[in-house]
């Protein structure tokens, strides 16, 4: 292992030469969050003052007040880019060069559809086609990872569906991929086990009341693997397939690494694509102070690399990484810098460099098409 990070030079940040040949996969799919906002560029800031959130294990907790940047974040790192807006065309190309140098080649972007956010959430749509545009120029692709939506229902699904296809499905950096011999675009939905099966089968059976099947609006749908008998809800509900999406090894059945094999033989059993979701660590005592029981240590890049060799282990086809710059949970790849406000002193990469997240990542997906290429000699 020690021999493994010594290849990445601890103080010196990202250049092209230091990870020539730089490779980059399709099947390689970074969560991406686009709700940020400045006061500099949008007149206010928008999560990175997140509230502190209440534990909802206590009745009665006062609440907290929410962060004041630009010093004081709700993360417990602090990006190099200071709290930047989403919308900045600035950020949003600076953003697709450090993905591309990642190597992950998709961007699963967190979207509500317009208009039917849930309450506190930031408006995400109306910057859609920035981000496609920015990623197109750097020959990257983009695909939805749609949240919770107000009155979720297999009608209202369809609905959302189709309004993603007419209006993005010709941007060239949308992304699609061959599946059962179709070209089909590919949609991760959270949180899918909280409305029931049979709403999903209206839209995703064949002979569902709405069904997208053998339409122009078809799709490969990946419902989130939770808990064990989530399983058989996203059987049921005739999704695609599953990714686990918490970078919490040991939080829940699906995002421990030891129950990734026992996930993968009964996702072949059931005919499903099983998506691990990968991730360099979690900390969120910055918006749920209640929360450190969850926090998963770095330890420089090796809770990364267990978290990746985990994955490898099932041989997948598909790759998903938690995450680009989710800041408030911590789970960021996204280059952050040493920062100290008041009494507190946030969280940072060293002895690493500030883009030491990227050029690891850059490394397994190195390894990861080495392995597609193996299976497909194989196969």
């Amino acid at each position: 292992m020690r021999k493994f990070f010594d290849c990445f030079n601890t103080s010196q940040n990202l250049s092209q030469e230091e990870i020539t040949p730089l490779v980059i996969s399709s099947n390689v799919h970074i969560f991406y969050y686009p709700w940020y906002k400045s006061e500099i560029f949008d007149g206010r800031y928008g999560h990175w003052n997140h509230r502190m959130l209440p534990n909802w294990k206590v009745k009665y907790e006062r609440v907290q007040p929410p962060h004041k940047p630009p010093d004081d974040i709700g993360s417990n790192f602090y990006p190099k880019l200071g709290p930047y807006s989403s919308s900045d065309p600035k950020v949003l190309n600076k953003h697709m060069e450090q993905i591309k140098y990642s190597g992950a080649g998709v961007l699963a972007v967190s979207w509500y559809p317009p208009n039917l956010e849930l309450e506190n959430e930031e408006p995400v749509d109306n910057i859609m086609l920035k981000i496609l545009d920015s990623a197109q120029n750097k020959s990257l692709q983009v695909t939805f990872h749609i949240e919770p939506f107000k009155n979720r229902s297999g009608e209202n699904i369809v609905k959302v569906i189709k309004y993603i296809i007419d209006t993005y499905g010709s941007h060239k950096a949308f992304y699609r991929t061959l599946y059962n011999g179709k070209l089909l675009p590919l949609y991760y939905l959270y949180d899918s086990y909280q409305i029931s099966s049979f709403e999903w089968s209206k839209a995703l059976s064949h002979e569902g009341q709405f069904s997208l099947r053998n339409s122009k609006y078809d799709g490969i749908f990946l419902g989130l693997l939770a808990r064990q008998d989530h399983m058989n809800h996203l059987a049921a509900s005739n999704f695609d397939g599953f990714y686990t999406y918490f970078a919490i090894d040991g939080f829940e059945y699906g995002s421990t690494f030891r129950n990734w094999a026992l996930i993968s033989a009964e996702a072949k059993k059931l005919k499903l694509i099983f998506i691990p979701s990968i991730g360099p660590g979690y900390v969120d005592t910055r918006i749920r102070p209640w929360n450190d029981r969850n926090t998963r240590k770095r330890s420089n890049g090796q809770y990364y690399r267990a978290a990746f060799l985990a994955a490898l282990e099932v041989k997948p086809k598909f790759l998903s990484i938690t995450s680009f710059n989710e800041w408030h949970e911590g789970t960021q790849i996204e280059p952050a810098v040493p920062k100290t406000f008041g009494n507190y002193r946030y969280e940072d990469y060293l002895p690493r460099s500030e883009d030491f997240y990227l050029r690891l990542t850059q490394s397994f997906v190195k390894e990861f098409i080495q392995q597609l290429n193996n299976s497909r000699q194989i196969g």
